[in-house]
């Protein structure tokens, strides 16, 4: 995933981790060096043929953000929210290829389409270039400190840690982060000019800033059993490590991280929504979510006042058909790690009605058929935070 740094990003990422990438990976780091090199290029003449017009784009409509911690089905949401032809977002070409896919989207995607995956590896589901991506993706292609930059060299010490929050951030580096994604967000209105539904588990501690930048901006909120969560995303993460990694992962000190990193975002997230006036925040549970989707989207759009469900519904349905039958991924804590994430989250699952002692069970997917008549859908509870 790393080919989509420019040549800046690409070398202070290499010096910020001390070229310590392992040998069988040095074939990977020549490839990125002269791909960022075409990177930078591309981007210097997107900027004189689009830089005008992007500067001049206005995002009238204030963005959707959908926040939630990792594999707690912000995917899935993502992809319910734009079923709804009035909203953008940003693909997966546009996240991993942000310097330059005004320029280029329509011929690389066409011509390179056989470079992507038909399924994410870690969860099976569908993926291409044309799918919903998160931002923060974008954000580090474009050469600003992020958490997921650990991905790259997991055996060094987990990088961009303040910008979960941006807490501790000088306020330069803040306007810095402000304007690039800011550029991004006008780059994707100006090709889709729709309201912007954004995606990415950071922006969960992000809210006072986003706040800042779109003071009128909605948040949809998705929570789900802690003890899913935690082996789901301990697996997210590994796989990435492994997959995208520029080192053999050891995935030392990973169980810390998500444990420390879960009572961090949730905490970040609670101070961020005293900020939002009641009907800016929507909150959901991800096992009401998939036990009656048609159900919690229509209280959803009736709470955000976003209006026109009934237009919205049979796309809605349609996705719904479309994703049965899909096989649920089971995961089994022992009694030793239950009493860590109870230890560890048990003030965060009371809080949004987990009992401490509940037994994980996976949730069925039901979906309204065009008859109004209730079959049971059976959906991956491993939804991808993460690029496909």
């Amino acid at each position: 995933m790393w080919e989509g740094l420019d040549f800046f990003a690409w070398i202070k990422l290499l010096v910020r981790n001390r070229f310590a990438v392992h040998w069988s990976c040095w074939y990977i780091a020549v490839i990125v060096t002269i791909v960022s090199l075409c990177h930078t290029l591309l981007r210097l003449v997107q900027t004189v043929i689009f830089g005008w017009r992007v500067h001049r784009t206005v995002i009238k409509h204030p963005p959707i953000f959908i926040v939630g911690h990792w594999r707690t089905g912000t995917t899935l949401m993502h992809e319910l929210m734009i079923r709804d032809e009035r909203h953008g977002y940003p693909t997966t070409y546009e996240c991993m290829d942000p310097n330059h896919f005004l320029l280029t989207e329509g011929l690389f995607t066409r011509w390179l389409n056989f470079l992507m995956p038909s399924r994410r590896p870690m969860d099976n589901m569908r993926a291409g270039f044309d799918r919903p991506q998160e931002d923060e993706f974008a954000l580090c292609m474009l050469g600003q400190p992020s958490p997921y930059l650990t991905i790259a060299f997991p055996n060094r010490p987990a990088q961009g840690q303040e910008y979960l929050d941006m807490e501790g951030v000088s306020p330069r580096k803040v306007a810095s982060w402000k304007r690039v994604f800011l550029r991004f967000l006008k780059q994707i209105t100006l090709r889709k000019p729709r309201r912007l539904v954004l995606k990415s588990p950071p922006h969960s501690a992000r809210i006072p800033i986003l706040r800042e930048m779109f003071p009128d901006a909605l948040f949809i909120h998705i929570v789900r059993d802690p003890y899913v969560v935690f082996p789901s995303t301990v697996h997210l993460w590994k796989t990435l490590y492994r997959t995208h990694g520029l080192q053999r992962p050891t995935n030392e000190g990973l169980e810390e991280l998500v444990l420390s990193t879960y009572v961090r975002l949730y905490n970040k997230l609670e101070e961020g929504k005293k900020l939002l006036r009641p009907d800016q925040f929507y909150e959901l549970r991800y096992e009401d979510l998939v036990r009656d989707p048609v159900h919690e989207m229509e209280k959803l759009y009736d709470h955000l006042g976003l209006g026109g469900f009934d237009d919205y519904l049979p796309r809605l349905r349609e996705y719904l058909a479309g994703i049965k039958g899909y096989e649920t991924n089971r995961y089994d804590l022992s009694p030793e790690k239950r009493e860590v994430v109870a230890r560890r989250w048990g003030s965060v699952m009371r809080r949004y009605g987990y009992d401490v002692s509940s037994q994980v069970t996976p949730s069925p997917m039901v979906a309204p058929s065009l008859k109004n008549e209730e079959r049971v859908l059976r959906h991956e509870q491993q939804v991808q935070e993460t690029p496909t």
